[in-house]
């Protein structure tokens, strides 16, 4: 209640959303400086002004399918996917998928990982918005598009909430279009 009454006081929708975003130093390692967004999902008014700004720009896109990937990729790319009129593809951490599935290894800031989906998740030809809560080296969302790409279907766009614009994410997913809500 109390954010909602801070958020209606302000005219600039982004920073209705910076000012409910956290900074966490030295998490989940000395010298990261870690966004969390916890406090910003907890207010119902943040987090639909969130997704509607995350998702506006691709309204008429004429999207097949909404994917994101674990976890807040799920928060962010459901309601999106919602709010655009399209389906749902998780993408998953190794081990969480009960079928046949193809596979994307990547670098984070601070470790590797895997992704997987389903082979038969995306529709050959289907044109795909991908959705994240955090652009930063850009490894997971290039993982995301390089499943789509294997599938036989488009990346026609990326969205997320928050770019950390210093660690160049964007230029690593190029030549797809990235639009980012708030950038750091």
């Amino acid at each position: 209640m109390i954010y909602r009454a801070r958020m209606s006081a302000m005219k600039n929708p982004i920073e209705q959303l910076t000012r409910l975003i956290a900074e966490v130093p030295d998490f989940p390692k000395p010298g990261i400086l870690f966004r969390d967004i916890t406090p910003m999902l907890a207010d119902p008014s943040a987090l639909a002004l969130a997704i509607e700004l995350m998702a506006n720009p691709f309204r008429g896109g004429k999207f097949d399918v909404v994917l994101g990937a674990e976890s807040r990729g799920f928060i962010f790319g459901i309601a999106v996917a919602q709010a655009l009129g399209c389906g749902f593809i998780p993408v998953r951490k190794p081990g969480k998928l009960p079928r046949a599935t193809h596979s994307a290894s990547y670098a984070l800031e601070y470790g590797t990982d895997t992704l997987h989906m389903h082979q038969d998740a995306v529709p050959r030809g289907a044109r795909v918005l991908v959705v994240d809560d955090l652009l930063a080296t850009g490894g997971t969302l290039k993982a995301c598009c390089e499943l789509v790409e294997r599938s036989g279907a488009t990346v026609g766009g990326t969205t997320v909430l928050i770019e950390l614009a210093a660690l160049g994410g964007r230029k690593v997913l190029a030549p797809h279009s990235v639009h980012a809500v708030i950038q750091y």
